[in-house]
């Protein structure tokens, strides 16, 4: 039965809060892992697997998410992972060499993984179906702002504070959020507590998206299949799917009811919130990385040119829950939201050398309300055909696409990029010949101005060299950039037919209601 008055907001608010903690923490460390690395003394690629390591976890948990409410009751569960993961902040804060972190940012991630689909889950349970639309949206609010704010607050901290200050703020909001479901959220009864486990599933789920995982973060650094052991996850990751989805399939007591796949809105909804993912993660790596590798801005400055998109993305959340709640079909609100995130990303792919601050603005604006148009609806063509168990089944599996999305948005465009440097720099350098007057200019400037500061002839002329070297360098990076961004908007536009698999259904409310 749906909640009320001054209860349904205080779980409304427990539950944002609980997933806002996971979604911030998948990105808030990212901006901090040089301050990791100097201080616990490990080496950059080491240190990455502070975010490989929760990433991994994370998207493990997320399809089990559904069975574990069931076998727990989904109140226990929740309130069980807020505690562990308020737990394992503070032992990441606290902990003293890398190994330490990254296991205990592992058991964060197993936590982590269970609050989202949960969440989600409690929050359509709480509010009538006629209110659905809002209550999504209210939840599209973390969800899309989350890990936009993470690299703002993470930055923000690591420049004031230590960086283990990014994992203990986590501590007083996860006691809130525990007090505040212990007293307020319903407890709903444990369907699955007498059904047998399905140990064989949870393995074989546990080895075949872990090593998914793990082949997506790692890959691009080791040079995909040029490394051993990311041939031998690769290999592991295909012999597990197939028996994962032949063990699933044939067992009465599923950790993941693939049944459900029967419902076309949700196998529909499944493939367009891998590519929202796509969108969603691959513009927002691109981004960061752009700002602070080519323009020169710090990891505050950063974020804080994100947050406005992130603001336009929370003004624009109520408006996309009252029009689905009054009928406007959720594939309409999701074509207009892949056009502009296309015109995102055409604007973003014009970016200079000299861009600045004030560039982005328009852009990113036009990026958080492509967002809002994207969350809900897609999460409405996704789960709105789902009825009671299948509803924390279907989110939990929504949610691992979407975070796979990213995972091969991620990888995908760091690749893109590594291989159009090396392209566009053999490019630029074609045009560096005696023959080609801007280049002579530019030398000769640059020869006289080193010799006028009292350098040899020979002297000035290699650094006139070095320093068009580190032009071309940069200019050829910048195209690169503007490349993934192309790429992303072209990904997100191709995907529009996509939205129309699913059927369209006037009036339909933003998720179905669980009873």
């Amino acid at each position: 039965m749906a909640e009320s008055g001054f209860k349904k907001w205080i779980i409304t608010i427990t539950v944002i809060i609980a997933s806002l903690l996971e979604l911030i923490d998948t990105t808030i460390v990212n901006v901090s892992i040089p301050q990791i690395q100097g201080n616990l003394g490990a080496t950059i690629t080491d240190a990455a697997w502070v975010v490989t390591g929760y990433s991994v976890a994370n998207v493990i948990i997320l399809p089990m998410s559904g069975w574990l409410s069931s076998f727990f009751g989904r109140k226990n569960y929740f309130l069980t992972s807020i505690i562990v993961f308020t737990i394992a902040s503070f032992l990441c804060g606290n902990a003293h060499s890398l190994t330490e972190l990254v296991t205990f940012r592992i058991l964060q991630g197993l936590a982590g993984g269970g609050l989202l689909s949960t969440s989600q889950a409690i929050l359509i349970e709480t509010w009538p179906a006629e209110q659905l639309g809002t209550a999504t949206a209210l939840f599209g609010l973390g969800a899309v702002v989350g890990p936009t704010i993470g690299p703002t607050i993470g930055g923000y901290i690591t420049d004031h504070a230590a960086w283990r200050w990014i994992f203990y703020v986590n501590i007083p909001v996860g006691i809130l959020a525990a007090i505040f479901t212990v007293m307020y959220v319903k407890v709903t009864s444990r369907d699955g507590k007498d059904k047998p486990i399905d140990w064989w599933g949870i393995v074989l789920l546990a080895i075949t998206v872990g090593s998914l995982q793990t082949i997506l973060e790692k890959g691009e650094d080791e040079d995909w299949f040029a490394t051993t052991y990311i041939i031998v996850l690769t290999c592991t990751a295909v012999i597990g799917l197939l028996l994962f989805l032949w063990r699933e399939l044939s067992t009465d007591h599923p950790i993941v009811n693939f049944k459900i796949m029967r419902h076309r809105s949700f196998s529909a909804g499944m493939v367009t919130s891998f590519i929202l993912g796509v969108g969603l993660y691959g513009s927002q790596f691109v981004f960061p990385v752009f700002c602070q590798n080519l323009l020169g801005f710090s990891a505050q400055q950063t974020g804080e040119i994100l947050l406005p998109g992130g603001l336009f993305t929370i003004m624009m959340m109520p408006f996309v829950g009252i029009m689905l709640n009054k009928g406007l079909p959720a594939q309409f609100m999701a074509v207009f939201g892949m056009i502009l995130f296309f015109v995102f990303s055409w604007f973003m792919s014009g970016s200079t050398l000299a861009s600045g601050t004030g560039d982005f603005f328009w852009p990113l604006a036009i990026r958080g309300i492509g967002l809002s148009l994207l969350f809900v609806p897609l999460t409405t063509i996704a789960i709105g055909g789902l009825k009671g168990p299948e509803i924390g089944q279907g989110t939990g599996l929504n949610n691992m696409m979407r975070q796979l999305g990213g995972s091969f948005g991620i990888a995908g465009l760091n690749t893109l990029i590594h291989i159009r440097v090396a392209t566009h720099r053999n490019n630029l350098l074609s045009n560096i010949n005696p023959y080609n007057n801007y280049f002579t200019d530019r030398y000769n400037a640059l020869l006289h101005g080193f010799m006028a500061k009292g350098k040899s002839f020979f002297d000035a002329s290699k650094m006139a060299y070095a320093a068009i070297d580190g032009t071309v360098n940069r200019q050829s990076t910048l195209l690169s950039y503007n490349d993934a961004y192309i790429v992303v908007g072209w990904v997100m536009l191709a995907a529009i037919p996509l939205i129309f698999l699913a059927p369209i259904v006037k009036g339909q409310k933003a998720v179905a209601d669980t009873h």
